[in-house]
């Protein structure tokens, strides 16, 4: 079964690497994909909404980006 993504949906996924957790995320609109680390003791509440506010960031640099030639990595 195959549906177009809506605007704003994010696919999250949680991944434990030694005493971290790693949080993907990514824009289902676009393929733009963040992640993020913290310790296992973090709730993940908190690590996903880290990761989708470093997404929406991200995007934001590169809707920017498109009318220049600016690199986003950089400050």
């Amino acid at each position: 079964m195959s549906r177009d993504p809506r605007p704003g949906e994010i696919y999250i996924e949680f991944r434990q690497v030694g005493q971290q957790v790693q949080v993907i995320a990514i824009d289902a609109a676009t393929g733009v994909e963040v992640s993020a680390f913290g310790p296992v003791s973090t709730r993940q509440q908190d690590l996903q909404n880290l990761a989708v506010r470093k997404l929406k960031r991200r995007i934001e640099q590169m809707k920017a980006m498109q009318g220049g030639s600016k690199d986003p990595t950089l400050y």
